[in-house]
């Protein structure tokens, strides 16, 4: 208890340093005289962050009706520009590194894959690493990765590891799985051999880890990022275990497996709450699984995948290999589970840095075969 407090008084101490080199900037930097976006206006020197920590998307949503599709919040040490709508995003996504650094916006990230890795390096650098990304994500590839996802969805000690009735919390398990999936597509077969079941409260930890205050005070000793960094390093001593890598190889592969499961897990999660609770889409996705398994029997590989665009709605980094998760674990779902959402519709985690499900997501499940008829 006594490192905490030292802890949190050094954390005191870095935010009013912040703020007295905020006011003295203030008063000594020349204004711009070039035309800059609206800024939101806020209480002097704490204002900006107070409303960035009560959650940025309320922010966005409350500030977008009044100053449009690009303004800026100016915090403590830094200042956010938002880009919001089709008509500005291209700006953003087409921008190159030396106008919009991946760099620089993202160092809050350096903590959570280690450092000399992805955004702690240069861009020839990280470009790079991601070849390590790419290479796993080409089609040759993914059409082989197809047949491990259904095997680690049928695998009975898995995914609804019950008999033939129960209730599970759906976010969980969804996360285990994806976790399990994404370690056998991209590390291995070897490398998922070896992982068990703290991986996915230690991931959990990884993602818990990124907060809005994160994104101003990396660094901050609040007890999520120290659970974070401890997860952090479990992890690299599980990888060190399972292969001998430097440092900077171990951070690729905790990189490489957070993105396989990071989105993937919460776009399952939040699909099956929207399936399970409006019964018109439940019916169509089912209508689909009927169909193709009419057309194919209950084979399941890439292009049958293809086939379901009614379950095709995801975007990401990773967006062939997050659609061929997602639609490959809820194929098998539908196929072969009755499926009755018992708890209330999921609030939403504002506080996470990609929004997520707040809570557990309670199913009552009932194993069947698919009628076709």
């Amino acid at each position: 208890m006594e490192v905490d407090d030292k802890l949190f008084n050094v954390g005191l101490l870095i935010v009013a340093t912040l703020v007295v080199a905020k006011l003295i900037s203030a008063l000594i930097m020349p204004r711009s005289g070039k035309r800059l976006p609206p800024v939101v206006k806020t209480w002097p020197v704490l204002g900006g962050l107070v409303r960035f920590l009560k959650g940025p998307v309320v922010m966005l949503r409350e500030e977008y009706p009044k100053l449009g599709s690009v303004f800026t919040l100016n915090l403590l040490n830094k200042n956010i520009t938002f880009f919001i709508g089709p008509e500005v995003s291209a700006h953003f996504f087409k921008a190159p590194e030396s106008d919009l650094s991946q760099q620089e916006v993202y160092q809050f990230n350096v903590p959570t894959f280690g450092p000399g890795v992805v955004f702690d390096v240069d861009y020839t650098v990280r470009q790079e690493q991601f070849r390590f990304f790419t290479e796993a994500l080409r089609v040759n590839k993914l059409k082989g990765y197809v047949d491990q996802m259904v095997a680690e969805a049928e695998s009975p000690g898995i995914l609804l590891k019950m008999g033939e009735s129960g209730e599970v919390d759906l976010k969980y398990e969804l996360e285990h799985l994806i976790i399990l999936t994404a370690s056998r597509c991209l590390l291995g077969v070897e490398v998922r051999n070896k992982l068990f079941d703290d991986v996915s409260a230690l991931f959990h930890d990884l993602d818990s880890g990124m907060l809005p205050i994160s994104v101003i005070f990396p660094y901050l000793p609040i007890p999520a990022h120290r659970r974070r960094d401890q997860a952090r390093k479990k992890l690299a001593d599980i990888f060190a275990k399972i292969i001998a890598a430097q440092s900077e190889v171990t951070g690729l592969l905790i990189a490489a497996l957070f993105a396989g499961q990071h989105t993937s897990s919460i776009t399952s999660t939040w699909t099956g709450a929207y399936l399970l609770s409006n019964k018109n889409y439940l019916s169509a996705v089912l209508d689909e699984q009927k169909n193709l398994v009419k057309k194919h029997g209950n084979n399941v590989d890439h292009d049958i995948l293809s086939e379901m665009e009614v379950l095709h709605r995801h975007g990401c980094l990773g967006e062939p290999f997050a659609y061929l998760q997602i639609k490959a674990i809820w194929g098998h779902l539908l196929r072969n589970f009755e499926l009755e959402l018992i708890s209330p519709f999921p609030e939403i985690d504002w506080n996470a840095m990609v929004v997520g499900v707040k809570g557990k997501v309670m199913v009552r499940y009932k194993r069947r075969e698919l009628s076709i008829n």
